[in-house]
């Protein structure tokens, strides 16, 4: 049990960003929506999974749809509460704790804000250990949790309670609610005891976020041959490409940011390129038609001065970036795990290979 103050969540939006993968929301918006909370209401406090008693209701808490949308529309302040209360009558019981569903920019602090104004603690664990755009893709469904009842709610008020017969119709269901409530909502499902968790969750998320946000915070003062060695040695990434932004397509449709950002190489990649498939979050990485990384390994974006991570939402032509790659959970290495967010799941023809095979003989600092 630890306190998070104003520090720690600097730290900890910019490591989930990198977790994101490129998607989970803008981590600026986040952090000012999660610092303006603790300012107003004080420090939340983070429990370790096995603090939680086994009785203990826990509720992961989210923003649903685009990240374009997230960034523009925002959130209206009363949406933490309309969650507690529907979830709490729904269960004839307090929520005991609030947790994120994912790593990224905005659903890693939408808890922390939600915890500060509600006065529970967070939990720190997740169901991703990174970001993914369908709500059936967590570790959740993995070990045959039901999504349902998710709690909806949008910044004006309009509320449901979902009860469905999988988590993927979970998914359609609430997409269709979400474009009807203009392209972003509020969402609570995935609602489990104690024992559930300590059982199925990604562990240690806040911690590993506030971790990576402090090493990439301090890259150039690592003492390494160069920050871009500092940088990979601290997040165990293998860099797949280091180029200029030469074209970003994107389009956002059915509550989701698909596109494709193309670079041409820079330094030791001069004279290769590079692309990048997204829906929401990276897919899928090239370089000169050669797969070097897919999901659900991570794929992250990041500038190369400052190594802080670029999300689908605010890839710029001209931009100069290094395309990293990080391990995936273990979890979504297995046969279950690859059908729920392997390639082929997002329309990509082939097989998945763990990035550190892809890689062999490639650049990495770990």
């Amino acid at each position: 049990m630890r306190k998070i103050g104003l520090k720690e969540i600097e730290d900890i939006a910019l490591g989930a960003a990198l977790l994101g993968a490129g998607g989970g929301g803008d981590p600026y918006v986040g952090k000012l929506v999660a610092m303006g909370a603790v300012k107003a209401c004080g420090d939340v406090t983070l429990l370790d999974p096995e603090e939680v008693p086994d009785d203990a209701l826990i509720v992961p808490i989210a923003m649903m749809g685009a990240p374009t949308i997230l960034s523009e529309k925002g959130i209206g302040g009363e949406e933490y509460k309309t969650l507690h209360k529907m979830v709490s009558q729904f269960y004839g019981k307090e929520i005991y704790a609030f947790m994120p569903i994912e790593a990224g920019g905005v659903n890693s602090m939408l808890p922390i804000a939600a915890c500060a104004r509600l006065g529970i603690p967070m939990v720190d664990a997740d169901g991703m250990g990174r970001a993914f755009p369908e709500l059936q893709m967590v570790t959740f469904t993995i070990g045959g949790i039901k999504a349902t009842p998710m709690a909806l709610t949008d910044e004006k008020g309009n509320c449901a309670i979902f009860d469905t017969i999988t988590n993927k119709w979970t998914e359609e269901l609430a997409r269709a609610v979400t474009m009807s409530c203009g392209g972003s909502v509020s969402v609570s499902l995935y609602c489990m005891d104690g024992a559930t968790l300590k059982k199925y969750a990604v562990k240690n998320i806040v911690t590993r976020s506030e971790q990576l946000g402090a090493a990439i915070r301090n890259v150039k003062h690592s003492g390494e041959a160069s920050p871009e060695a500092a940088f990979l040695k601290a997040t165990e990434g293998f860099k797949l490409f280091k180029g200029k932004i030469a074209d970003v397509l994107r389009e956002t449709r059915d509550g989701f940011n698909f596109g494709k950002v193309v670079l041409e190489g820079i330094d030791t990649d001069r004279g290769k390129k590079a692309s990048v498939t997204f829906q929401n979050e990276n897919l899928v990485a090239e370089v000169d038609g050669a797969i070097l990384a897919t999901t659900p390994d991570l794929i992250a974006i990041v500038d190369s001065e400052t190594f802080i991570p670029v999300t689908t939402d605010a890839l710029k032509y001209g931009k100069r970036v290094i395309v990293v790659g990080l391990k995936c959970f273990e979890l979504w290495r297995t046969p279950e795990g690859l059908e729920l967010v392997g390639p082929r799941y997002f329309g990509c023809d082939v097989d998945y290979q763990p990035i550190e095979e892809l890689m062999k003989g490639g650049e990495t600092n770990v």
